[in-house]
């Protein structure tokens, strides 16, 4: 970023001329949008994978639940811009209300804020095919003019990968922390390991890992079938020196209400494990 207009040759500067990117020279922080202003966000958590298929958007939206179930006033920003799913396990339908100020994310049934591509498309079918700057520049409106209100977390869903995406919001929002989604396969745990280096270069904490599908229990005698074999998952936590949150199970319940639109309604073990635990791996809230 270069110098803004208003800089003196000592190095002072007219903060009034800096542009809204704030100005590298003098230090000034970026000018705030109408919607920043009529926000007041306390702390962002990133939910990431690297590997996709790992059930990254339903554990995004169990912290959400979760959170909101103990209290806290939560938004999800959902920033898989080219495969949005949040929108769909919370049953959300229309049209964000746009103002001049900026626009308002829409309400879950329990009241979680939700900002989505999906919201915006004529329907929840039509694909988003558009290039790596065009997608993070919709997720920094995500951010920039989307007027949040009052939230104590954000909770960010971001897409598979390492790569501009993944970039945009690490680097364009002021992140308190990452989880880490995986399922036991080494293959998955593999290209996790390539997000936690990710998150380490950018020297954001990685709070915890979750290690989700990690096995089913039996509805007749109860015991954990493992469906995808032996987990290493605490090999990985062990050398990254990453917590793990827990050891997530596959539970057809989430699956169908999710589908139905009415994840909120989910009251099982996934659900049990995160409220128990999650507390133990937040950020600390400001």
């Amino acid at each position: 970023m270069s110098s803004c207009s208003g800089c003196s040759t000592s190095g002072s500067c007219d903060s009034s001329s800096c542009s809204s990117g704030g100005c590298s020279s003098c230090g000034s922080a970026p000018q705030k949008t109408q919607a920043q202003q009529l926000s007041n966000i306390k702390n962002v958590i990133v939910v990431m994978s690297g590997k996709g298929g790992v059930g990254k958007s339903s554990f995004a939206s169990m912290i959400a639940i979760t959170l909101n179930k103990k209290g806290y006033k939560v938004g999800i920003l959902d920033g898989d811009i080219t495969g949005p799913s949040i929108p769909k396990l919370f049953g959300l339908h229309g049209n964000p209300e746009m103002t001049e100020f900026g626009a308002y994310p829409l309400k879950s049934a329990n009241g979680i804020s939700v900002m989505s591509m999906n919201l915006l498309l004529p329907n929840d079918e039509e694909p988003v095919v558009w290039r790596g700057p065009i997608i993070s520049g919709v997720i920094k409106q995500f951010w920039e003019e989307v007027i949040w209100g009052e939230l104590d977390y954000l909770v960010v869903d971001l897409p598979p990968g390492t790569g501009d995406a993944q970039l945009t919001i690490l680097q364009n929002l002021p992140v308190n922390g990452v989880y880490m989604v995986t399922s036991p396969q080494d293959l998955a745990n593999m290209i996790v390991r390539k997000g936690i280096k990710m998150v380490n270069m950018m020297d954001i904490p990685v709070l915890g890992i979750a290690e989700n599908m990690s096995y089913l229990s039996c509805p007749d005698c109860g015991k954990k079938i493992q469906l995808f074999g032996e987990s290493n998952i605490a090999q990985t936590c062990s050398n990254y020196k990453v917590p793990l949150i827990g050891k997530f199970p596959l539970d057809p319940q989430l699956t169908q209400l999710g589908d139905a639109g009415r994840i909120e309604e989910y009251d099982g073990e996934v659900l049990q494990i995160m409220m128990e635990n999650l507390a133990d791996f937040l950020p600390v809230q400001n």
